[in-house]
Formats: C-alpha cells, sequence, structure tokens
C-alpha cells in the first residue's frame, strides 16, 4: 500500500474509532439521563389511624392519585409536663393499635406502595418541641419509656419489612437539651430495625439537628411560611422558596445526605401559604380557599422536582373513608376531593 494510502487509512480507523466513542459515551449518558429522570420520588401521604377498621380498602383511593409510599402514625400521649409516653391503650383509636398498624402495613404492601412507619407523640396543648423537665430524675423516666415506644414499633417495622422508620417528631429542645439520649436511641433502633431510618425536624431547626451523619435521610416537616397573602400566586411562591431552598440544599451538602419531606402540606383557607400553625386554631373564621391550597402543593414541588438530592415526601394527610377528621374536612390539610388533588394526582404521575 502507498504510504499516502497508508496514513489515509490510519486516520480513517481513528476517526471511526472516535465516533464509535462518542456513540456509546452518549448512548450511556442517556442511559444515565433517563435512568435519573426515571427515578421515582416518593409520592407519599400521611394515611390517618381509622377510629374503626376499614370498611373499604383505604388504599384504592391514594392509589388513584399514583401515591406509592403511605406513613403510618401510630400516636403515643405525653401530658403536659408529666414524664410518661402513654401507647397501646384501649381507649386509642383502632388504626393506632398494633392491630391497626400491622393490618394497615399489609393493605400497602398488597398495594405494591411502600411503607414509612412515624411513632409520633401527641399532647393537649404541649408541642412536642417544647417538652421540658425541670431535673434530670424526670428526663431519664421520660426517655425510658419513649424508648420503649419506639423500640416496640421499631420491632414491628422490621418484622414485616417497613421500608422507612421515622424515630422521632420534631423534638426541638429535647435534642438541643440532650442530644446524648438521641445519639443512643439511634444505635438502639439499629439494633432492632435494619431498615433505613430518618427523623423529622421541624422547618425551624433541621440544620440544629446534631446526628443527621447517623441517619439514611435529613426528614423535614416543611411547614415553611412563604408569603403572607390570602392568595398568593405561583411565582410569589416560588420566589419565596428561594431562602429555604438553599438552607436545605446546604444542609444536604453539608452532610451528603437525601432529604425527604417526612411532612408538608397545607390548609385549604385563605393565607394557608404563610404561619399555617397559627391558622390551626382560627379555621372557623377562615374561608374555605381550595386555589391557595393548590398552588402552594404546586409551587413545592415546581421548586423541588428539579433538585436531585430531595427524594420527595409525605403529604399531611390523608382519611381513609373520611374517618377521623376533626370535623372540618373541607379546611383541613387533606386534599381529597379539593383542586389540590388534581395537582398532586398530577405531579406523583411524573
Amino acid at each position: 500500500m502507498h504510504k499516502s494510502s497508508q496514513i489515509l487509512c490510519f486516520f480513517t480507523k481513528i476517526s471511526v474509532s472516535f465516533w464509535v466513542f462518542c456513540f456509546l459515551f452518549s448512548c450511556s449518558v442517556a442511559e444515565n439521563n433517563e435512568h435519573n429522570r426515571t427515578k421515582k420520588p416518593i409520592c407519599g401521604v400521611t394515611l390517618v389511624a381509622p377510629p374503626r377498621p376499614f370498611s373499604d380498602d383505604p388504599m384504592l383511593s391514594v392509589k388513584e392519585i399514583h401515591c406509592n409510599w403511605i406513613a403510618i402514625v401510630p400516636y403515643a400521649f405525653t401530658p403536659r409536663g408529666v414524664p410518661e409516653v402513654r401507647f397501646g391503650s384501649n381507649h386509642q383509636w383502632w388504626g393506632e393499635s398494633p392491630e391497626g398498624v400491622k393490618e394497615t402495613i399489609v393493605r400497602a404492601n398488597l398495594a405494591g406502595m411502600k411503607t414509612m412507619l412515624k411513632p409520633q407523640v401527641w399532647s393537649h396543648g404541649w408541642w412536642t418541641g417544647d417538652y421540658h423537665f425541670d431535673n434530670n430524675e424526670d428526663w431519664m423516666k421520660w426517655e425510658e419509656q419513649y424508648t420503649n415506644y419506639i423500640l416496640f414499633y421499631a420491632a414491628i417495622a422490621d418484622s414485616m419489612n417497613v421500608d422507612l422508620f421515622c424515630l422521632g417528631t420534631e423534638f426541638k429542645a429535647s435534642i438541643k437539651e440532650r442530644p446524648k439520649f438521641w445519639f443512643s436511641l439511634i444505635d438502639k433502633v439499629r439494633k432492632v430495625y435494619h431498615g433505613r431510618i430518618t427523623y423529622a425536624a421541624n422547618w425551624d431547626n433541621f440544620t440544629q439537628i446534631p446526628f443527621w451523619n447517623e441517619l439514611d435521610f435529613i426528614g423535614i416537616n416543611a411547614y415553611f411560611p412563604l408569603v403572607d397573602h390570602k392568595e398568593p400566586n405561583l411565582k410569589a411562591l416560588e420566589s419565596a422558596w428561594k431562602k429555604p431552598l438553599a438552607q436545605i440544599r446546604s444542609c444536604h451538602q453539608k452532610f451528603d445526605k437525601p432529604v425527604i419531606f417526612t411532612e408538608y402540606g397545607y390548609l385549604s383557607v385563605d393565607g394557608a401559604a404563610f404561619n399555617t400553625w397559627e391558622l390551626e386554631g382560627r379555621l372557623d373564621e377562615l374561608a374555605i380557599n381550595e386555589k391557595t391550597q393548590a398552588i402552594a402543593l404546586d409551587a413545592l414541588h415546581s421548586v423541588f422536582s428539579g433538585e436531585s438530592y430531595w427524594e420527595g415526601g409525605f403529604v399531611w394527610k390523608w382519611y381513609p373513608g373520611m374517618q377521623g377528621h376533626e370535623g372540618y374536612p373541607m379546611k383541613d390539610y387533606t386534599p381529597q376531593g379539593k383542586s389540590a388533588e388534581k395537582v398532586l394526582k398530577r405531579w406523583f404521575s411524573l
């Protein structure tokens, strides 16, 4: 072969190899991008524990909006100022009993949905974030009972292959004053439950949780106050998310953990995108406003759908067969039968 022809042949082979490499690389990138696009986040709802056994399959309605996870909350009770954690009482609703919890898990699994078990303490007029005891003896008594409560449900979670376990919700003061207890509790839960675990931090102190490194997810109850307006528009809400978004992104980067919203949602009343906890006690005087609820949920998903570390969350809340509501479901957080339900269905179907 003539030398010039040999050179031409050599460069032709190089060119073909280069384009083959480019093609294969582009296919690989496309496959990775496709994988990232099709990775399904947690499209979850918190199923309210009903007072009586299910009369119908509660999973049918949530499946209709493409829900793929259910959060189950078996409540305990701490009287104001009393170092006790009461649970498993015959006075509790059926859905909060071990029997009800187990049946809910089974039904969710049969429907092809994953589950988060989220045992949570409740009090009359006393937020868990303010729990405080004046002496070490009372703290230790409460912590012992809380540990028994959490490990009881951690054992159920492990035996039933629950996908995620949440070991606490909004204990702002307790974590600040008694951090060693929480590190110890995490170790104890790990010995009982062998799945992934998280904690549900309140929106105003998720950056101050000392044990994110010990967990699998950064969990946030995302009731961030956004816009103080009766009916803010989508653009205003998306803009208002900039500051919380930066904080959440920074927290993720610091601990290198994915983020989930262990709770998120809005009341269906005027002004629902602002201090929602203040509105809860004024529902009788507030007008129904489905539009604000729907737009607020739309804005949240619009902002976070582009954040790769955000793995979805659980809408607060959903009533099975409309059992368990406090008498004002049309103003409550539930999106059932409201404009917000269509918004969630759209986002959950992606």
